[in-house]
């Protein structure tokens, strides 16, 4: 989520971005399955049955991360609405997540750097360790917004101490955000959204190879550029990358347009033996993949991850949206923006279906 001003003018306000990628390797067990963020559950655990997933599974949480480790649990980070904290909750199912205690594990600094605007983190275990990335602004100058981590060594990353590993630095020094992390074929990556100095638009998708968890190793290519209608409707942004690796290809989705209910969901493919660095190994979908929908009065669809279900099998979306179309004043000031969950399909030809944002559930899982 993000804003920024109208270019060639660097950006310094910024619309929502929406952010968010799914971190990951495709899940080595059920063939069927295969989630950028999620891990299989531990092997002494038998699978659990999945409920009916209640929606909104979580609420006033934007730009969602539901990171399934090792240990069989579903960990969750969002955008908080007043920007200023990084949350975490974990329960053993996704429902579980609605009622799980929240901790606060980081807040914005008073001063200085990292003081305004903490957006979209995202929390990923990697070489035994925790990361969070998350974007933040200084707090006398909050539209320059950078990518930030934390780390944190312990097994349980609701104890520990979650140190400031500082800025995750880039090729430009320009409006950046929405990290996230995803190991292919060996290799692990950083997919993000940047402002490109001399493009005339707010935010391209971006992709690096990576040295370690904090520094990017190059060269660091543009996969995508707002073109299209739907990726330029209010503002001229590609933001929140995540992705899902199943049927020998790699897919990138990504939000475009304004956080109102233009906001959408668009889709890169790219064949599991391709250089995923090269820009021409990715095809992309001319329309948008997930759309607002009056019928199940869902609107601005996106800033999504990828889980896995308790089954261990079936995928499932994660995005945020609202529940009303028409929005006073600055969509960043509306806090109404929640997290849903459901299953996501996959047609004959093997591609993703995405289906439509479904409607809202009562507490025994129905539609409403």
């Amino acid at each position: 989520m993000s804003r920024a001003d109208d270019l060639p003018d660097p950006p310094a306000r910024r619309l929502l971005l929406k952010g968010a990628l799914a971190a990951g390797a495709a899940l080595a067990a059920a063939p069927g399955a295969a989630s950028g963020t999620a891990e299989a559950a531990e092997p002494d655990a038998p699978p659990l049955a999945a409920a009916p997933y209640l929606n909104p599974l979580v609420r006033n949480r934007a730009d969602p991360h539901i990171h399934r480790h090792t240990d069989g649990r579903y960990y969750f980070t969002a955008t908080a609405p007043e920007y200023d904290r990084i949350v975490l909750r974990r329960s053993r199912t996704l429902n579980g997540l609605a009622t799980a205690t929240e901790s606060v594990i980081w807040r914005k600094h008073a001063t200085g750097d990292m003081g305004a605007h903490i957006w979209a983190p995202e929390i990923h275990h990697i070489d035994g360790k925790w990361y969070v990335y998350f974007a933040a602004a200084p707090a006398n100058d909050v539209w320059a917004i950078r990518i930030w981590v934390l780390e944190n060594a312990s097994a349980d990353p609701f104890r520990g101490t979650w140190v400031e590993r500082g800025q995750l630095r880039t090729a430009w020094e320009t409006f950046s955000l929405d990290a996230t992390t995803f190991t292919h074929r060996g290799t692990r990556y950083l997919a993000w959204a940047q402002h490109e100095p001399g493009m005339d638009n707010n935010t391209g998708v971006f992709l690096s190879a990576m040295a370690d968890p904090v520094t990017l190793t190059g060269p660091q290519v543009r996969l995508t550029t707002p073109e299209y209608a739907w990726e330029t409707t209010g503002y001229k942004v590609n933001e929140g990358p995540s992705v899902i690796q199943r049927g020998g290809r790699v897919y990138l989705t990504y939000s475009a347009s304004a956080t109102d209910f233009n906001y959408c969901l668009g889709l890169l493919t790219a064949d599991d033996d391709a250089d995923l660095l090269d820009p021409a190994a990715w095809s992309k979908s001319p329309t948008p993949v997930f759309t607002s929908n009056d019928t199940t009065k869902q609107y601005g669809p996106g800033h999504n991850c990828f889980t896995v279900a308790e089954d261990g099998r079936t995928d499932v979306l994660v995005y945020h949206a609202r529940q009303y179309k028409e929005i006073t004043g600055d969509p960043l000031d509306d806090p109404n923006r929640h997290t849903r969950v459901q299953p996501l399909g996959w047609k004959a030809d093997g591609t993703p279906d995405f289906g439509v944002p479904v409607a809202d559930t009562t507490t025994e899982g129905t539609p409403s």
